[in-house]
């Protein structure tokens, strides 16, 4: 076999979430979720919703009638407001784009902070998941063990006894 391990120095060489999994593995401590979110604020409540509904089928049909009305009540009148190549139009939704962009990436990053914070949870029960197993496997050995010293006992005795049995 190989030299002994240095279980405090082992240890030493976890980061910090590696040795809290093994505090709850030793103290047979519950994975708890994280946290639920604190109450989001009046902007990114607006943020989520603008997110919601500016990645939705709803927004891309409106948005492609109210271009078409645009372009048609723009073509049809005799004095267009906007007229071809509809400068106006395109100012607006360049505009559209350059506020709804970075509110939605706002709302992403939230989420990216959510799914960070799940993936860790389960890299926790996970782990910790792992080092059950391996201890239910050692107990399983030694349970396993135990009963072969005992048949091995068994054995012996009842060797013994037929020994003393063709002895008569």
């Amino acid at each position: 076999m190989g030299e002994p391990h240095d279980l405090p120095a082992e240890i030493s060489r976890l980061n910090a979430l590696e040795r809290q999994i093994i505090h709850r593995f030793i103290h047979r401590q519950r994975v708890e979720r994280a946290p639920v979110e604190p109450e989001l604020s009046f902007g990114d409540r607006v943020a989520d919703g603008v997110a919601a509904f500016g990645g939705s089928w709803p927004f891309i049909g409106i948005a492609i009638a109210a271009i078409v009305l645009w372009i048609a009540t723009n073509t049809v009148a005799r004095k267009p407001f906007d007229p071809f190549p509809y400068i106006l139009l395109n100012l607006l939704l360049s505009c559209l784009a350059a506020l709804q962009a970075p509110v939605i990436m706002m709302s992403q990053n939230r989420q990216a902070a959510r799914d960070r914070a799940d993936a860790q949870h389960d890299y926790e029960v996970n782990t910790k998941a792992e080092l059950e197993i391996v201890a239910l496997h050692t107990k399983l050995d030694d349970i396993r063990d135990q009963k072969w010293i005992e048949l091995l006992e068994l054995q012996r005795r009842q060797l013994e006894l037929l020994a003393r049995l063709c002895d008569k």
